[in-house]
């Protein structure tokens, strides 16, 4: 029985670091940034936009309307389509970096301005939350600050990075969902983005 046991475990340790051993090769394939702002004859950034598509699991930083580099993304646990309050799923939208957290359980945290103006209209004509907490939000975001995180529409959406589970998630060589709507990357992928991720860098969510 205990041989079994140990049989069993054995296999499974195996295969699994079969797997992260590939996702290592593949992520070798990379290049560095620098590298490829070289290919795209790019001294420097300059109106950087992040464009991110959930069908793809791809996160684009472009310089002004240049393509840089593309990296590998994951998202929310929820894969619904649509975003319906606090449900774990990652919203659709147009969004700017509002607050920036240098150290997190996430290794870096982007915050992104959710719920946006359309998020609280359409939550509101939902009645997800009532006329006050749509005013909290469109108030805050009219100064220019983030939105309250505490309604029912949810919120901490963001970008950010593993942590310290970094080398097994990062490495796996198929998608696995797993945040609470951010869109996670490596911590690796998060550093190279740090220099040029300010609050007010616009960000694009679709589909």
């Amino acid at each position: 029985m205990l041989k079994n046991i140990a049989y069993i475990l054995g296999s499974v340790f195996v295969f699994f670091s079969g797997l992260i051993f590939y996702g290592m090769i593949l992520n070798a394939r990379e290049i560095p940034l620098k590298k490829a702002m070289e290919k795209a004859k790019l001294r420097k950034l300059q109106n950087v936009k992040i464009v991110i598509n959930r069908n793809t699991y791809e996160l684009k930083l472009f310089s002004d309307s240049v393509l840089v580099k593309t990296y590998k993304a994951v998202f929310g646990r929820n894969k619904s389509n649509i975003k319906n309050g606090n449900d774990m799923a990652t919203p659709r939208g147009k969004y700017k970096i509002c607050r920036i957290t240098r150290t997190s359980e996430y290794y870096r945290f982007y915050l992104l301005n959710y719920p946006n103006t359309k998020d609280a209209a359409e939550g509101l004509k939902k009645k997800l939350i009532d006329k006050d907490n749509y005013l909290r939000i469109v108030k805050a975001l009219e100064k220019g600050n983030c939105p309250p995180q505490n309604t029912t529409l949810g919120g901490k959406i963001g970008i950010h990075g593993i942590g310290k589970y970094d080398f097994i998630f990062r490495n796996l060589p198929f998608v696995f969902n797993w945040t609470n709507g951010s869109v996670a990357l490596s911590n690796e992928d998060i550093d190279e983005l740090t220099p040029y991720l300010k609050i007010g860098t616009p960000v694009i969510i679709k589909d």
